[in-house]
């Protein structure tokens, strides 16, 4: 069973709910020990004073803030904590926003809420089913392990995520930081519609257990050769850039390659069936729906990934749905 890492309380308005912060992830990389080279003897990091050579303990150790060379403000532990009574302990969501506002460069780590206890269990769904419906994300402060986080809320099928959000200042323009940037968007023209039939051709639904680190089982395999005394298999050297020249040519073949990929079954997805268009009529009829409702009828047709949907998305994934979704059954009294 999972230990929760932060305990506190979330509130939205004069309502509260005891929870618990896990873990969403876990690391799947290969550790290695640090060893002297032609040994097998360990090498180990120590905290030592700069001056004196000698080891420091833990409990010896305070923080200290340089505000002049060789200057310092000396801030213990314990007085972090004291500046932020209560609020440690307390997740307080201020707004609520739509969750594809939020631009997918200021999220960071991902983890699961809890309920602590059955008691809360019900109000813990009511703020879930609340997201859900809507579509939005709460946006939330709160403070662990001496850093304030904001944060955004958002619900999945029978959980709450918490999305740690970079601050605005931590975010980087991306105009006035990278070197080389188009100026201009591409016209329309033959190479535009030749990369959309490639990007067509290379859609598919979201799995991510389809999806492999490959370098951490090469890592493994390259552990297990020289374990074994064989023979270390070199990865192949990167491709070159594309000539701007030969673009179209690029694209034609790779197109031709991804139409073959997946009617030869090497690696693509399964053609799915037609899908039955939405007449302008009903199209129409969507549009002018609220995105409570669209929602609502997602929900409907079980299609996935709705709780993520912005209204656009909601609209398109019913036009294209044509009924194909698992519709619930609804009962009548006999």
């Amino acid at each position: 069973m999972a230990r929760a890492i932060w305990t506190g309380v979330i509130t939205f308005g004069l309502v509260s709910v005891p929870v618990g912060l896990f873990t969403a992830t876990e690391d799947h990389t290969v550790h290695f020990h640090q060893l002297q080279r032609g040994t097998s003897d360990r090498i180990r990091n120590r905290r030592v004073n700069e001056r004196t050579g000698k080891e420091v303990g833990a409990d010896d150790i305070v923080k200290g803030y340089e505000v002049g060379e060789g200057e310092y403000v000396v801030v213990e532990p314990g007085e972090l904590d004291e500046i932020a009574p209560g609020r440690s302990r307390t997740l307080e969501i201020t707004d609520f926003v739509d969750l594809d506002r939020i631009e997918p460069v200021y999220f960071g780590r991902t983890y699961y809420l809890a309920p602590r206890g059955k008691e809360y269990v019900k109000v813990y769904e009511l703020l879930r089913s609340a997201l859900a419906e809507t579509g939005k994300a709460g946006v939330a402060t709160f403070v662990m392990r001496n850093r304030q986080y904001l944060t955004a809320l958002r619900a999945e099928d029978r959980v709450l995520l918490l999305q740690t959000l970079h601050w605005a200042d931590e975010v980087r323009d991306p105009v006035a930081e990278l070197p080389e940037l188009p100026s201009d968007r591409v016209g329309r023209g033959k190479e535009l519609d030749m990369a959309l039939r490639l990007v067509d051709a290379l859609s598919g639904d979201w799995e991510p257990a389809r999806y492999r680190d490959t370098y951490q089982e090469k890592v493994r395999e390259l552990v297990r050769a020289k374990a074994e005394g064989e023979e270390v298999a070199v990865a192949e050297e990167a491709p070159e850039a594309t000539n701007v020249v030969d673009l179209m040519e690029v694209l034609r073949g790779s197109l031709e390659q991804a139409k073959g990929g997946k009617s030869e079954g090497t690696g693509g997805k399964k053609p799915s069936a037609p899908r039955k268009k939405a007449t302008a009529s009903t199209r129409d009829e969507l549009r002018e729906l609220s995105k409570a409702e669209l929602y609502r009828r997602a929900t409907e047709q079980d299609i996935a990934g709705r709780s993520r949907m912005s209204r656009r998305q909601l609209v398109d994934a019913l036009s294209d749905s044509g009924g194909r979704g698992r519709r619930k059954k609804k009962t009548t009294a006999a």
